[in-house]
């Protein structure tokens, strides 16, 4: 018996996996076990994309901070909550410097809750310094702007 001919089916190409399932409900991500929270597994998969491991954890850090803090529902897609992380993998792709920027933002203020006055003061509820305030008037379906800005 001879050999048969080489078939003519094409191998498939490996594909990548899909993000992990980012669930922002308690109980969901309370049964999770020690480094397999969501943002523990959107890290993995955003590392086996390529993105550069110091930004992968940022926003991993992000990610963690708006489920942990309650950050407004606003801040859900700007922290890769409604679509699974996909957009946040995008923007840090194709913008790391300018993503890294934007969370730092967000994690000084607590999700733009709050912010310092400068290095000798405290933290404070309702204030934003400048970069954060045109954060804020950036994000269309985000409250309007805080005006009260207490004296120090």
């Amino acid at each position: 018996m001879s050999k048969p001919p080489c078939s003519d089916l094409t191998l498939l190409r490996k594909s990548s996996p899909p993000p992990p399932k980012l669930d922002p409900v308690w109980d969901v991500v309370c049964a999770c076990s020690y480094g397999h929270y969501p943002w523990d597994d959107w890290e993995r998969w955003a590392l086996s994309r390529g993105l550069d491991p110091s930004v992968a954890g940022q926003a991993r850090l992000l990610i963690r901070e708006w489920f942990n803090h309650s950050w407004p529902k606003e801040l859900q897609a700007v922290c890769g909550w409604s679509d699974d992380g996909q957009g946040l993998l995008k923007f840090a792709k194709r913008s790391p410097k300018e993503a890294l920027a934007q969370w730092e933002i967000l994690m000084r203020t607590d999700g733009l809750r709050g912010d310092y006055w400068g290095r000798e003061w405290e933290w404070t509820w309702g204030y934003l310094q400048p970069d954060a305030e045109r954060l804020l008037a950036c994000m269309v379906s985000f409250p309007e702007p805080r005006t009260h800005n207490p004296e120090p």
